[in-house]
């Protein structure tokens, strides 16, 4: 069960300190798990939309990357100063005070994190579905009761153990990397053979429309929408084992690994389609696995919606600490103590869930 142990103050108001269960390779799966989702199956078409050209799109993912880096830094020297569970929450609240960091804190939990749990449940469905309907859009009330039957499941999952959470979460992110990693082989393969026209030179820089400042801006909100999640392990920190060496060596291990990947499954898309083609394509996962993939073209789909389960599974792990805050600051004080630590958790994945 989740668990934890009472600490606090002599006389005063103890408070609740989680088991340390997550480890380097579990905080590495966290990370990655929480950046790769549905985004890089499907934001490469906005990206090469807004850019005009291949050779800027890719400059594009490689500056998306960049930005992540440096946004991951900065988190992992706030983790390692203020070595709270919470992220966002604790940092706003110990700088600026109690007020603006309650008003983040309701921002988050009736606002940003249940549209966004949501609409990734949604979009784990709607991929499971499509075998099932291939000549049209699966119906909606399969589409929900889908979504809802993927968010109970998971927040069971999250409610019952700590160690279960993150194993799903681990053998997820390597089902993901893994289908990336077959992406990028067969554009390997595709360029062995001489496929590669679209990324010489002279036509990855062949511009079909001049971008404007506006063009590159959208571009670039794309590209950060798929490594959206890299902030997300700051949300656990008292969970780490020794938060002070895993959190930031977790950093330079995931923000890399998945820039490379990002950037070299980018590649291999363009040594199967044409930017005409990429750009007609609504999952271009999809498009590049019935091209070339042929019989196993089921892959792709399978792929993107077991990546989608196990972002959702890695957003509920993480983003339910913010929910143990809110309930243990505001809600679950009894008679001067924090209920204990299970009843907490229990709640707070289950508020998460019902708000999805």
């Amino acid at each position: 069960m989740a668990g934890g142990e009472q600490r606090g103050a002599p006389g005063g108001p103890e408070r609740v300190a989680l088991k340390k269960e997550i480890g380097l390779v579990s905080a590495c799966a966290i990370i990655i798990g929480n950046i790769i989702g549905s985004g890089i199956f499907i934001s490469p078409k906005g990206v090469l939309e807004h850019t005009g050209s291949v050779g800027l799109a890719l400059i594009i993912w490689v500056l998306g990357g960049g930005v992540a880096a440096l946004g991951s830094l900065c988190y992992a020297e706030l983790g390692v100063t203020i070595p709270k569970s919470g992220g966002d929450y604790s940092y706003v609240t110990e700088v600026f005070g109690g007020l603006a960091g309650f008003l983040l804190l309701w921002s988050a939990v009736l606002i940003m994190y249940p549209t966004s749990l949501a609409v990734i449940a949604l979009t784990f469905s709607n991929y499971v579905l499509q075998p099932v309907f291939p000549n049209c859009i699966p119906p909606y009330n399969a589409s929900r009761i889908l979504s809802m039957v993927c968010l109970l499941l998971l927040t069971w999952v999250n409610s019952s153990s700590v160690r279960w959470a993150t194993r799903i979460q681990d053998i997820f992110t390597a089902g993901k990397l893994l289908a990336l990693a077959l992406i990028i082989i067969v554009g390997f393969i595709q360029i062995f053979k001489g496929n590669y026209e679209e990324l010489t030179p002279s036509n990855a820089f062949n511009f079909w429309m001049t971008p404007s400042v506006g063009h590159l801006a959208l571009a670039f909100l794309q590209g950060s929408f798929a490594f959206s999640g890299w902030n997300f392990l700051n949300y656990v920190t008292e969970e780490l084992v020794d938060p002070r060496r895993n959190l930031p060596r977790a950093i330079f291990i995931s923000i890399p690994l998945v820039t490379f990947v990002y950037t070299f499954t980018n590649i291999a898309y363009f040594t199967a389609m044409s930017p005409q083609e990429l750009l007609s394509s609504n999952a271009v996962a999809v498009t590049f696995g019935e091209k070339l993939l042929g019989y196993f073209s089921w892959v792709m789909p399978v792929s993107v919606a077991l990546s989608t389960f196990g972002g959702i599974n890695g957003y509920l792990f993480t983003s339910s600490r913010l929910d143990g805050v809110q309930f243990y600051e505001h809600y679950l004080i009894w008679g001067g103590a924090v209920l204990i630590s299970f009843a907490k958790e229990m709640l707070a994945r289950r508020f998460g869930c019902c708000r999805a």
